[in-house]
Parts: C-alpha cells; sequence; structure tokens
C-alpha cells in the first residue's frame, strides 16, 4: 500500500507509528459512520488500514506474498453485524493495537536496531494510550479512578451537574488552579496538577491535556476532546447547551 516509504531511525518510525494509530482512532471515533458502513459483511475479507499520514482506508489486503508490511485483521466485516457495535469496535481497536506493534518492530528488525533502539522504540510507544484504550475509554476511566472529576475545575462553583465543566455545558478550555493553601508548596502544587491534566486523554486522537488548547466535554459519554479534533471553536462552544460528539451522535444508526 506505500511501496517504497521504510522510516529509518528510531524517530522516523516513531513518528510512523504515531500517524497510522492517528488513523485507526480516526476511524473508530470520528469517522465510525463512514467506517461503519463501508464495513459490510456481504463483501469480501477486509482490512482496516492506518496510513501515516493519520488517514485510514478499509480495503482487501495486499495481494502478494509475503506481503510488504505485516498485514491487519482479515476479515473484519464479517463480525459486523453479529456483535454489539461497541464490541465489535472494540475488537478492531484490540486487532489494531497488535498490528501497530508488528509494523513498528518489522521496521527495528529489518533496519537493524539494537537492545538499546528497540527499548526506546517501546517507551515512545508505551507512552502513547492504545488505539483500544481511546476507543473504550479505559484510560479515562482509570483517571477518574485515581482523582476527583472535579479537580479540574476546582476554583468553579460546583452547582453544575458535571463539575468538570466550566459555567456553559460542555465546554471546557482550561483549568484553573486552587487558591487555597492545603500544604504543598507553589512549586509541589503545580507539578500535582500538570501530572493530574496530563492524565486527561482527548476521545478523538488520544493525546494528553494541553494547557493552552480548548476542550470540549461530550454530555453523553463524558469523554473529552480538543476542539480541533471535533471542529468545536470556543466561540461555537458558547452557544452549545448540551454537547454530544460524533460517537454519541451516531450511536442510534438504524440497523439492516
Amino acid at each position: 500500500m506505500e511501496a517504497g516509504y521504510n522510516p529509518r531511525t528510531v524517530e522516523e518510525v516513531f513518528r510512523d507509528f504515531k500517524g497510522r494509530r492517528a488513523g485507526l482512532i480516526k476511524a473508530l471515533t470520528t469517522d465510525v459512520e463512514e467506517f461503519y458502513q463501508q464495513c459490510d459483511p456481504d463483501k469480501e475479507n477486509l482490512c482496516l488500514y492506518g496510513f501515516p499520514s493519520e488517514q485510514w482506508e478499509v480495503n482487501l489486503p495486499a495481494e502478494e506474498v509475503p506481503p510488504e508490511l505485516p498485514e491487519p485483521a482479515l476479515g473484519i466485516n464479517f463480525a459486523r453485524d453479529g456483535m454489539q457495535e461497541n464490541d465489535w469496535l472494540s475488537l478492531v481497536a484490540v486487532h489494531g493495537d497488535a498490528w501497530l506493534l508488528s509494523v513498528a518492530f518489522y521496521f527495528g528488525a529489518r533496519f537493524g536496531f539494537d537492545k538499546a533502539d528497540r527499548k526506546r522504540l517501546f517507551n515512545m510507544i508505551n507512552d502513547l494510550p492504545t488505539v483500544f484504550e481511546v476507543v473504550t475509554g479505559v484510560a479515562k476511566k482509570q483517571h477518574k479512578e485515581k482523582s476527583s472529576v472535579s479537580n479540574h475545575s476546582s476554583n468553579k462553583p460546583k452547582s453544575n451537574s458535571k463539575s468538570r465543566t466550566s459555567e456553559t455545558p460542555g465546554k471546557f478550555s482550561k483549568p484553573q488552579p486552587k487558591d487555597e493553601e492545603e500544604g504543598l508548596d507553589d512549586e509541589e502544587e503545580e507539578e500535582d496538577e500538570d501530572d493530574e491534566h496530563g492524565d486527561t486523554l482527548c476521545g478523538a486522537c488520544g493525546d494528553n491535556y494541553a494547557s493552552d488548547e480548548f476542550w470540549i466535554c461530550c454530555d453523553i459519554c463524558e469523554k473529552w476532546f480538543h476542539g480541533k479534533c471535533v471542529k468545536i471553536t470556543p466561540a461555537r462552544a458558547e452557544h452549545i447547551k448540551h454537547y454530544k460528539c460524533p460517537s454519541c451522535s451516531n450511536n442510534k444508526r438504524p440497523r439492516p
């Protein structure tokens, strides 16, 4: 599918991994309606491909044997109508994670990465949540178990039913630190806040929280998203009473 594309350094392989991963996450979250429609069980064996350009494609497997790169799981479309949709998407996500690792370490083996390079590549990959964690919200659930959801807006009134949001339901632009001292000096408090917000993951791209970016929360699934990932601006968010992410907006599609 990508003849002639061969990343040769750890950094290049990691960029390749991130691009392919972003493509899979996009297919299984923001583009889930289109992805669902393309996985027709009446068609032949289909695979979900992610590309370094952060795009995705549902297509037949490569014809050459052996293929130039490891191939994704075959026949993901056959299980589409035989499972609950969330379970099916989770299954595709798990196989996507396995495929991403196989491609990354295929490049590592092909270009002779030594033990140190392989370890560094794995650590870089392991710092990112898996596709499965992003799609199912596992990472978000783990974060909620560690800290109170109200910590993201601790200086805001808590009359809103969703204490992590600001005054406008569904909107989240930048959390503010506490004004009160609780036994921590300024430096310790800042480090604790960074760790806390760093656990927040975008439900679309899976990247961590950044304080200088606009975020918005879905009022249905309570996942957080970069505004740019779901095409919502701060100005538009001001007029949204209850925000529904693309996945929640499409979860009532008719079944054949």
